[in-house]
């Protein structure tokens, strides 16, 4: 079966307390365009990461807010940053790597939260059910093309608010040649293995 591939570049999720400090008391994130996951959405507002070796400047915040303070960066960003983050599903937090948020009213440090996101793939229980991945938490997915390949341990993400996607960070993506709305194929069982 395939799946639509969507490149995640680095970007940042924020809670309510930390936006404020960043950009001033009861600010609210300015929609600048929905991402393909329900209530999702791309923002205006835009800050800098910063560590003692660096920083990089432009980085997006993804709303809504969240209950956790989350900055999602490629190896190709931590090299830079002098940083060496977990690879991480969304969320899961716990001794990650700690980073510098800056906006343009504060800044924000957080002692855990910079991570390097799973290969994942959204998806509905029912497309689930449908495509026999019940059960299944990881596949694998086949890339054609000049620079094909397989990738493993994508992570099965299943919720009800699902648009049927895989995410990928930039280094992925670069390394398979790979482009948004680009089609992979899903490795289950003995294909996988």
């Amino acid at each position: 079966m395939k799946v639509t591939v969507g490149i995640s570049n680095r970007h940042v999720h924020v809670t309510k307390e930390h936006l404020e400090i960043l950009f001033g008391e009861n600010y609210e994130l300015q929609v600048l365009r929905p991402v393909n996951q329900p209530g999702q959405f791309a923002s205006v507002e835009k800050v800098t990461i910063e560590t003692s070796k660096s920083k990089i400047e432009g980085v997006r915040i993804l709303g809504p807010i969240r209950p956790y303070t989350q900055v999602e960066i490629s190896k190709t960003d931590a090299i830079k940053l002098g940083l060496n983050p977990p690879v991480r599903d969304s969320g899961d937090l716990e001794a990650s790597e700690s980073i510098t948020i800056i906006g343009p009213c504060g800044k924000v440090e957080i002692e855990e939260g910079c991570i390097l996101a799973t290969r994942h793939i959204h998806i509905t229980p029912e497309q689930q059910r449908e495509f026999g991945l019940e059960g299944i938490s990881k596949v694998g997915v086949k890339i054609e093309g000049e620079k094909g390949g397989i990738m493993k341990d994508v992570h099965v993400k299943v919720a009800e608010a699902s648009y049927y996607e895989m995410h990928i960070d930039t280094d992925d993506a670069n390394a398979f040649l790979l482009n948004n709305n680009d089609q992979v194929e899903i490795l289950i069982g003995k294909e996988y293995e």
